[in-house]
């Protein structure tokens, strides 16, 4: 909520007063003795920051308009998609809340940095997911419609995946498997090295794409993309240098 007073009284509950309704527990006190997980923590007003960090700090809470300390044992799960150190060297989040809260940071690697493997597994995943909601879809893709989505950079990670996904099992019921004519417009239009449909092309560049899928289907080592190519690795090294191949 864009509202710090709402999200603090949803946080950390309300003390009732006589005349204006009962007290209300929070999601703190309804978590005792167990997990909460807060979203977007970086996203937080700093007033709710420093209820937090006064909670982890004093293992209490206040409820919103009380001031009588209730004890609360939680463990406290926060997730970020920006950069937490850089938001406390420009003044948007507290210090001492960063410090309690990276304690065991975990930092799950966006899906363009993913294996091939990784990215193949979380569509079937997916696609598992939403397919016995959706009657008459398919569970499986085209070869050439699973390859457009694998050499995909999924700039929105997770969420664009679920959501494209379950437009194509949408567009795709009564289908055999999902192809091409049912992905996004980006997906059918945008020209690959072996398409059908002529793209101007140099040696060089054939050459560049092909070691990049190789590399890439092999997350990144070297060793067995050399012996996939046919190449030796110092080969496959100074290749990667010419045609300045992200690694």
């Amino acid at each position: 909520t864009d509202d710090p007073a709402a999200l603090e009284a949803t946080l950390f509950g309300v003390e009732g007063t006589p005349g204006a309704g009962g007290s209300r527990e929070g999601l703190v006190e309804l978590a005792d003795g167990g997990s909460l997980v807060v979203t977007q923590i970086g996203e937080a007003p700093l007033a709710v920051q420093g209820e937090l960090a006064r909670l982890l700090e004093h293992r209490a809470i206040r409820r919103r308009g009380g001031t009588r300390e209730i004890p609360v044992d939680i463990r406290l799960i926060a997730t970020t998609s920006g950069a937490l150190g850089e938001a406390v060297a420009a003044g948007t989040f507290r210090e001492d809340l960063w410090y309690r809260l990276n304690v065991l940071p975990l930092v799950l690697p966006p899906l363009r940095d993913r294996s091939r493997e990784d990215v193949l597994a979380l569509l079937k995943r997916t696609v598992r997911e939403f397919a016995p909601g959706l009657p008459g879809a398919p569970t499986r893709f085209a070869e050439e419609a699973l390859e457009r989505l694998l050499n995909h950079a999924w700039p929105g990670n997770l969420r664009e995946m679920r959501n494209l996904v379950e437009r194509a099992l949408l567009v795709a019921r009564g289908a055999e498997q999902i192809g091409i004519e049912h992905l996004p417009g980006e997906f059918r239009a945008r020209p690959g090295p072996f398409d059908r449909r002529h793209t101007p092309l140099t040696m060089d560049e054939v050459e560049r794409m092909h070691i990049e899928r190789t590399l890439k289907f092999h997350a990144g080592n070297r060793t067995r993309a050399a012996e996939e190519l046919g190449i030796s690795r110092a080969t496959l090294i100074a290749k990667i240098k010419k045609y300045a191949i992200p690694h």
